[in-house]
This record gives structure tokens, C-alpha cells and sequence, in this order.
């Protein structure tokens, strides 16, 4: 993903330190019932579209935007099907952040896929049962946007 020029500011004075910042993604379905991918072009792998709220963005406007942004295909969030912290990520330039993603389930409403901007190699619609290699947390994210389970989240414990 693009670092916003936001982030870019705070990394000015804060350096390569850890940030934990909001994230959103979006696992877009077709009318098909196909699922939109892209192929990211930091690490090449497959995953669900993705991104940065813009300050004062609220997250399923932000989930819309991304998705536009990266593959030209509108769509509407229909609902939250999970809240994850993510793992910390260390960037190629040092940068390390931690994540907090909210994932929306979206349908698509218009536009044809395509790579829009350069945070893609490549997109494209796939069939549930033959999606490309990806890693468990974007097929954990795919399954939960399927299932009419309610928004997963980590259960808490009190030992």
C-alpha cells in the first residue's frame, strides 16, 4: 500500500519507530458469487483489497475508496466480518507498523477490474473454490466474508 502523506509526516519525526495505525479491507463478491483479488505489488502475493483510512475517513468509506482505487470496481460495504490486529511489519526502508484492520464484506455495483494504481501487479475476479496461492489470514478474511457467522474478533480471556 501507498504510505499516505499523513503517515509520511509523522514518520518525519517519529523515524522508523513502531506506528499502530487503522486499517480496512474488503472482500468484494460479484454478482457470481467470485471474490476481487489483487496482486500486491510490495511482495507479490495474492490478497483481499486493502488500505488507510485518510484522517477523519470513516472505515467502510475508506473500504469503497481502496477498492476503486486499486482495481477501478465501485462497490458498497454491506457489513463488518471481522476486527484483527495484525502482526507487526517491518518495511524494506525499516518502517515497522502494527495494524488494526477492520475487513468489510462488499458487493460490487459497477466498473470493470483492473489495475489502477501501481500498489498492484495484477487483479482479478476468482471463484471461491479456486483462488490463487494466498496466505490463512486473507483466506481466514475470504471464509469469514461467506460464513453468516457474526463479526469474528479475538475472545478475550480472563486468566
Amino acid at each position: 500500500m501507498a504510505t499516505p502523506d499523513f503517515i509520511r509526516t509523522i514518520r518525519a519525526s517519529a523515524g522508523h519507530q513502531l506506528l499502530w495505525l487503522p486499517g480496512v479491507s474488503a472482500v468484494v463478491f460479484d454478482d457470481q458469487g467470485r471474490v476481487l483479488l489483487g496482486q500486491r505489488a510490495d511482495n507479490h502475493r495474492w490478497a483481499v483489497l486493502s488500505g488507510i483510512p485518510d484522517p477523519g475517513e470513516q472505515p467502510a468509506a475508506a473500504a469503497v475508496r481502496e477498492v476503486y482505487e486499486e482495481t477501478a470496481v465501485r462497490c458498497v460495504a454491506e457489513r463488518i466480518v471481522m476486527v484483527r490486529s495484525g502482526d507487526r511489519v517491518t518495511f524494506g526502508n525499516g518502517d515497522i507498523c502494527q495494524f488494526l484492520d477492520v475487513t468489510f464484506r462488499c458487493r460490487a455495483v459497477g466498473g470493470e477490474a483492473r489495475v489502477n494504481d501501481d500498489e498492484s501487479l495484477d487483479v482479478g475476479w476468482f471463484e471461491v473454490d479456486a483462488l490463487p496461492a494466498m496466505d490463512e489470514h486473507q483466506l481466514s478474511r475470504i471464509k469469514q466474508a461467506l460464513s453468516d457467522e457474526p463479526t469474528w474478533f479475538e475472545p478475550t480471556s480472563f486468566e
